[in-house]
């Protein structure tokens, strides 16, 4: 995926249209799109903002708020990505963490690209 293409995905998460960036994410890699919702499994609620559910394919996340947070949006996203792809979930938090700063780095790249600091 190039940058530009990253880039518009953040910039959609950023500015509150996190469910088109998840159907672009899920076209661009061929998966299914995953569910979202706001609000956390029990077990999840004292120690993350974000959570993936394999068995209802679903990215839970702590509050509104957090459904415009790029990293954790696409950190999840990529949770669902391994588990589609592979049917189990292998990606690791590690994996999943480089996955988001990637994107991330690709908006701030593009960003600076427009503005003429690069």
């Amino acid at each position: 995926m190039e940058d530009k293409a990253k880039a518009l995905i953040v910039w959609l998460i950023l500015n509150g249209e996190t469910e088109k960036a998840l159907e672009q994410l899920a076209k661009q890699h061929s998966v299914s799109v995953p569910n979202l919702e706001v609000g956390l499994p029990k077990k999840h609620k004292k120690r993350a903002a974000g959570c993936y559910t394999a068995r209802n394919k679903t990215i839970s996340v702590l509050n509104s708020d957090t459904l415009k947070n790029p990293f954790i949006i696409l950190h999840e996203f990529y949770h669902h990505l391994r588990t589609t792809v592979d049917q189990k979930q292998k990606g690791t938090e590690k994996y999943a963490n480089e996955f988001a700063r990637d994107f991330i780095e690709a908006y701030r790249r593009v960003v600076a690209e427009a503005l003429g600091n690069n």
